[in-house]
């Protein structure tokens, strides 16, 4: 039974859930299907083909390889002049498939942009579902939105897959890196003095990290590998190799940081006589910002599924890539909640709830409610003049860099 109390009239949010009842069945095939054959980032081509022939059905014009990833997409459907977007997500870990519930959250994407383009004509919008990949390991919204993707975009939904319903919190800015030392290799017993050695810097920039992490504000985890410390120990390894991962409760924070693990680092190098080079591992996630507006009309939507969402608002919970498209545009980033047992997110425990009849509640639901918070930005005068207005100040903006 619809419920309108979303503030959508009743025959608009008749139709949204009319539509998802339609497509039900192709939704939870698309998240069964992409549970199944999971893919890592940037090599998603099964994923994005499934997604890709599911919105073409539905009368959305496609094209991959958006902001020239080969692996991202962009489906469009309707003509208003207010464009509306979701981000489907659809990249596994690995060894442990979707671990991180990504196929539920791709899955909700599409349904949500079949379901409100079932009404975009009569709400006077533009439909447009991003492929997003990536998120895992490279930030592919990073990339997406510095490509321009998003630029038509007033402001853009997705849901995550999670054990409880959650709206408002925030997430984590983060950077990961590798430092490769290289030094000279020698006979560790005959002659180490013509050596430099190359696990020697890695020991002493880890060292350097543990020592500096008791001088971090709270809020700020640093983490670190060893990935290469030589082959046979009566060598002098000539090469070694650490990842190193930051987190802080903000980009500014997250700045200043980076700054004292370079130093770190480069301690290592400097104190043995080797070489480092440090080098991104794909791009640095922005903490998320979540817009109120938008999470209180999905607190609402999901309301009309019997949900009810738990507040996390002043909490930063792990780190995502649409932190990067929040700092541009109005975004939501709610849990989508389904029984998961007491298994934890990147765990095989929690992959295996994956394709259960509540994690296919989820899709239709998660797709139910992003379609009515799509209908709400675009029947509520204010909120429709207040995205129009931030569109073109970002064009203004990027007019005015160039």
């Amino acid at each position: 039974m619809t419920n309108t109390g979303t503030l959508v009239p009743a025959d608009v949010a008749a139709k949204i859930e009319a539509a998802v009842g339609r497509w039900s069945g192709a939704l939870i095939s698309l998240s069964h299907s992409l549970h199944h054959e999971p893919e890592l980032a940037f090599e998603e081509y099964r994923s994005v083909a499934k997604i890709v022939d599911l919105a073409a059905g539905a009368g959305f014009d496609t094209k991959t390889g958006a902001g020239g990833l080969p692996t991202a997409f962009v489906a469009t459907k309707g003509t208003g002049g207010l464009t509306l977007g979701f981000c489907a997500e659809y990249d596994a870990l690995p060894e442990i498939g979707h671990a991180c519930g990504h196929n539920v959250n791709g899955a909700a994407a599409v349904g949500a942009a079949i379901a409100l383009a079932e009404v975009a004509d009569a709400l006077d919008v533009r439909v447009k579902l991003v492929g997003t990949p990536a998120e895992e390991a490279g930030g592919g919204k990073s990339l997406l939105l510095r490509a321009g993707v998003f630029d038509d975009v007033a402001a853009a939904m997705m849901v995550h897959a999670g054990g409880r319903d959650e709206v408002g919190g925030s997430s984590l800015a983060m950077s990961q890196w590798t430092a490769e030392y290289r030094g000279r290799s020698s006979h560790a017993a005959t002659a180490p003095w013509l050596g430099a050695n190359a696990l020697d810097a890695v020991a002493v920039a880890y060292n350097a990290v543990g020592l500096l992490r008791q001088q971090l504000e709270p809020g700020v985890v640093v983490s670190i590998i060893v990935t290469d410390g030589g082959q046979a120990c009566n060598v002098i390894p000539s090469n070694a190799r650490v990842t190193v991962e930051i987190r802080a409760t903000s980009t500014t924070t997250l700045r200043q940081v980076q700054s004292r693990v370079r130093a770190c680092l480069e301690a290592g190098a400097l104190a043995t006589d080797t070489d480092v080079t440090i080098t991104p591992c794909g791009e640095d996630f922005a903490e998320l910002r979540q817009d109120e507006f938008m999470t209180l009309a999905y607190s609402r939507a999901l309301g009309t599924r019997g949900r009810t969402a738990l507040s996390r608002a002043g909490d930063h919970i792990a780190s995502t890539d649409m932190g990067n498209v929040s700092q541009v545009l109005p975004v939501i980033h709610p849990t989508i909640g389904y029984d998961v047992g007491d298994a934890a997110h990147h765990t095989a425990d929690f992959a295996s709830h994956g394709t259960s009849p509540s994690a296919d509640d989820a899709v239709r639901d998660g797709a139910i409610a992003m379609a009515l918070v799509g209908a709400e930005l675009a029947l509520d005068p204010h909120e429709r003049t207040r995205l129009l207005e931030a569109i073109q100040n970002l064009h203004h903006r990027k007019e005015e860099a160039v």
